[in-house]
């Protein structure tokens, strides 16, 4: 059954963490009704349960969607809306309250993880702007042609290793700092070369690579320069820097320039095409996902989703 269009649906994702998973939204549900807002919430706990409870909520005919959740949340909220009839998409605006374990996307708008009042008092003035989604088309195991969509970044190599130790490190320190610490150090260790082939407007790169990140995003600080909204991908190709030049790499990462270290080769397309990438590991907005057979292309479509954004 149809509700009123003022009334919002909100999915809430509780982290994984030994902190209170209610006294988090109790902070939220307080400020919700002192900005008179009215809404129904469903709770998940699983990621499979994300795509049900949106789906849910999309078909039930709510007009805005707001995800309690991080990065990964969001990548399956767009991709339920992507599977919905543009005439439906177009009526719905997505929102996030940032709630996970990586918040990259959230970030990028300036939504602060810690400042509840700020980003529901931003949210309650409906503020919106169209954004892009990148998306990677890829053969499965079974043969079968696949896509997925994407909000901020897809990885290919060593970072989607990274992205998967820095989600379980959060989980273990609850600190954003000390996890990506420790997953840098992890990765001082761990660090591998990948046979690659990648086309890139008129560039060839056929040789060993250590991550590639594409991003309609800012990439958790691989692509800064990417903006979701002008239609384009940045792409960082990172060959194998030695050790000195690793650690100043990660330095330049952190803080902000990374684009400036000799081994990061930075391009912008509106599709890349990535004919081999062999024992490569696959990361979308943070969640490694399955690697897919052979050959694969990323591309972007420009202005399809309806995003709240700060007034």
């Amino acid at each position: 059954m149809a509700v009123e269009t003022t009334r919002w649906g909100i999915l809430y994702c509780p982290k994984n963490s030994i902190t209170s998973k209610q006294k988090r939204w109790q902070k939220i549900e307080t400020l919700l009704k002192q900005h008179n807002i009215v809404y129904d919430m469903v709770q998940s706990e699983t990621s499979e349960s994300v795509e049900r409870l949106m789906t849910m909520l999309i078909n039930n005919s709510y007009k805005t969607i707001i995800i309690v959740g991080g990065d990964s949340a969001l990548n399956d909220a767009v991709n339920c809306l992507m599977k919905v009839e543009k005439r439906v998409r177009d009526e719905i605006s997505l929102g996030v309250i940032p709630n996970g374990v990586m918040n990259d996307f959230a970030r990028f708008w300036d939504f602060d993880e810690d400042d509840l009042e700020q980003t529901i008092e931003w949210l309650s003035k409906q503020r919106v702007r169209k954004v892009d989604l990148g998306c990677i088309r890829y053969t499965n195991k079974q043969g079968i042609h696949c896509h997925r969509y994407f909000l901020n970044c897809l990885n290919i190599g060593m970072t989607a290793d990274i992205m998967n130790l820095r989600r379980q490190t959060r989980r273990l320190f609850g600190s954003r700092t000390l996890s990506f610490i420790s997953s840098l150090f992890v990765m001082l260790f761990h660090r591998m070369e990948y046979k690659m082939k990648l086309r890139i407007n008129s560039d060839v790169i056929d040789r060993r690579v250590m991550t590639v990140c594409v991003g309609s995003g800012p990439g958790y600080g691989q692509t800064p320069n990417a903006v979701p909204y002008n239609g384009m991908l940045d792409i960082s190709v990172v060959y194998h820097p030695e050790m000195v030049q690793l650690i100043e790499g990660i330095w330049l990462l952190i803080t902000g320039r990374f684009l400036n270290h000799r081994s990061v080769h930075p391009f912008r397309a509106n599709e890349v095409f990535v004919d081999e990438a062999k024992h490569a590991l696959v990361g979308v907005d943070g969640r490694l996902m399955k690697t897919p057979v052979g050959a694969f292309r990323i591309d972007i479509e420009q202005e399809v989703i309806n995003f709240l954004i700060p007034a």
